[in-house]
């Protein structure tokens, strides 16, 4: 085995995000009262694309989409030793009685949901508050949070990463798990 291994191989990948398009669809219907929202930085890769296909779904009426940045809400924000770059948060409709679906790549301890939930609940109160990931990391929880919307659930150890890699940054759209003994060359 080489040092990557697939999870989800570029094939897998289009059918994920073409499953999870139609599962939101199925659920939002034309979005009216709902919408995307992508946890940067990587969720908004994930909910960018999961709204172009919703759009192509919907005959060319893609859903209400934004970005939004934790870095403030984090529990962990203090600990580093460097200042931390905040993203922009970019949310050019209000929260207030939405449903919203809270996008990011790879679910793990659920602490970054947890600061995205605060995060939001600063621009106002949603009727709900959905979540939407590629992959979910199950047996590390350390919050109570369940994705609704999953792409591929992945049972792996702590030590163990899993990374997802975009067409539009690094070539190809792939997910892979990655063991930290391994040279990466």
């Amino acid at each position: 085995m080489g040092p990557e291994h697939s999870l989800i191989t570029p094939l897998q990948f289009q059918l994920t995000l073409d499953r999870l398009a139609h599962q939101l669809v199925e659920e939002h219907g034309e979005f009216a009262e709902s919408a995307l929202i992508g946890i940067q930085p990587r969720g908004v890769h994930l909910a960018s694309r999961l709204r172009d296909r919703i759009g192509r779904i919907l005959g060319g009426k893609p859903p209400r989409f934004g970005e939004l940045d934790i870095t403030f809400f984090r529990d962990d924000f203090r600990r580093h030793d460097m200042p931390l770059q905040a993203a922009e948060t970019n949310l050019d409709f209000t929260v207030e009685g939405l449903r919203i679906v809270l996008v990011d790549d790879v679910l793990f301890t659920g602490r970054t949901i947890r600061a995205a939930m605060d995060a939001l609940l600063a621009h106002g109160r949603p009727s709900k508050i959905e979540l939407a990931v590629l992959v979910d990391r199950r047996f590390r929880r350390e919050l109570p949070i369940e994705p609704k919307y999953v792409g591929r659930s992945v049972d792996s150890l702590d030590s163990q990463r899993v990374q997802v890699v975009w067409s539009d940054m690094e070539g190809e759209d792939r997910v892979e798990l990655i063991n930290p003994t391994e040279d990466h060359g």
